[in-house]
C-alpha cells in the first residue's frame, strides 16, 4: 500500500505557476545585438516552435514536480519478520573434557561420540532460540568464552558445531565453567537469565564447590538447568570409569531453582531440548512487524539527473 510521509508537501506543486502568473517576465529594453524587427520576430518564432523547444520549456516544470514528490516522501507499507526480544539471556556451559570422545551414542544407525551428539542437538536448539540472547562457555581444565551473549543464534550454533576436544584441556572443571557463565549473566540486566550446564563427568579441576557456585547463581536470580550425559552414573555404578556425577548436577539445579535432566541416549537428548524449550519458551510466534519502505530517493535521483540535462542544454544553446 502506497502512501506519502509528508502529503502536505504537494501543496507546493502550483507555486512556480502562481509565481509566473503573479510576476510576469519583464522584457529587456535593449540587448547586446540590434537586428531588424522582421528578423528578430522570425528568430523568436523559430526558437519557440518545434519539439525541442517545447521540451526545453517543460523540463523545469518536470524537475519541480520531481523535487516536490521527493519532499513528500513516497513509501510503501510492508511487513518484516521482526526478531522479537524475549528479554531472556541464556548461556550454554559445554563440557569438552576427554570423556566426551566416547562413542556411545547412535543416530540413524551411525555411531557418534558424546560430543557429536551434543553438537547436533544443542546447535539445533540454539538456532530455534530466535529472540533470546545466547552465549557459550566451554570448559575442560579451564573455562573459556566460546561466544559472547548475542542475538546471532546462527553464529553461536556454528561455534558449538566447531568445538574441539582438547582446546580447553581434558579434565572436567564444572565449577569453573558454571562460575564463568554465572559471572557473565550477573552483569546482564535481562529479566530472565538462564545457564544450561551439560557435563558427562565429575568435577575434577574446580577451585570452588560447584554447589557454592549454584548458590551464587540463585542469589543473582540465575536459574541453572543441568544435563547429566552418559550411560553410567556414580549413583548406580560408582566404580565405572567416566561415569557422570548425577547427584552433584542435580543438586546444582535444585540449589539455583532450575531443572535436572538425565541423558543416556540420543532420544533422551532430543527430549531434553524439547523440555528446555517448554521451560524457557521462545517468543518467535509474535506477529510480524509492519514497516515502511522509503522510495523518496527515486524522484530525487531523477530530479538531479534532469537538472544536469537542463544545465547542459542551456550551455549548448548559449
Amino acid at each position: 500500500m502506497w502512501s506519502l510521509a509528508e502529503p502536505l508537501a504537494l501543496l507546493l506543486l502550483p507555486l512556480p505557476f502562481l509565481a509566473r502568473f503573479l510576476f510576469s517576465p519583464r522584457r529587456r529594453d535593449s540587448g547586446a545585438v540590434f537586428v531588424p524587427a522582421a528578423i528578430a520576430n522570425a528568430m523568436a518564432e523559430a526558437g519557440n516552435t518545434g519539439y525541442a523547444a517545447h521540451m526545453r520549456r517543460a523540463l523545469p516544470s518536470i524537475l519541480w514536480v520531481l523535487l516536490v514528490l521527493a519532499l513528500a516522501g513516497p513509501r510503501m507499507l510492508g511487513t518484516s519478520d521482526a526478531i522479537p526480544s524475549s528479554g531472556r539471556d541464556i548461556v550454554l556451559a559445554l563440557d569438552l573434557s576427554g570423556s566426551m570422545e566416547k562413542e556411545d551414542f547412535s543416530l540413524d544407525g551411525q555411531t557418534l561420540t558424546r560430543l557429536q551428539a551434543v553438537q547436533k542437538v544443542s546447535s539445533h536448539f540454539v538456532r530455534r532460540r530466535v529472540g533470546d540472547r545466547i552465549g557459550l562457555v566451554i570448559f575442560g581444565d579451564r573455562a573459556y568464552y566460546g561466544s559472547p551473549l548475542t542475538f546471532d543464534t546462527v553464529a553461536v550454533a556454528r561455534a558449538i558445531e566447531e568445538a574441539v576436544i582438547g582446546i580447553s584441556g581434558r579434565s572436567t572443571a564444572i565449577s569453573d565453567g558454571l562460575g564463568l557463565a554465572v559471572k557473565r549473566l550477573a552483569k546482564s540486566d535481562a529479566p530472565s537469565r538462564v545457564v544450561i550446564l551439560l557435563s558427562d563427568g565429575v568435577d575434577t579441576k574446580g577451585t570452588v564447590s560447584a554447589i557454592d557456585v549454584a548458590g551464587l547463581a540463585e542469589r543473582h536470580g540465575i536459574r541453572v538447568h543441568t544435563i547429566a550425559l552418559g550411560p553410567e552414573d556414580l549413583e548406580t555404578a560408582p566404580k565405572t570409569r567416566d561415569a557422570v556425577d548425577t547427584k552433584t548436577l542435580r543438586e546444582i539445579a535444585e540449589e539455583s531453582g532450575g531443572q535436572s535432566f538425565r541423558v543416556k541416549n540420543m532420544s533422551d537428548l532430543t527430549a531434553v531440548a524439547d523440555a528446555l524449550d517448554a521451560l524457557e519458551p521462545s517468543p518467535t510466534l509474535q506477529p510480524p512487524l509492519e514497516i515502511h519502505h522509503e522510495y523518496w530517493t527515486i524522484p530525487a535521483t531523477a530530479a538531479l539527473m534532469l537538472a544536469v540535462v537542463i544545465a547542459f542544454m542551456r550551455r549548448t544553446v548559449e
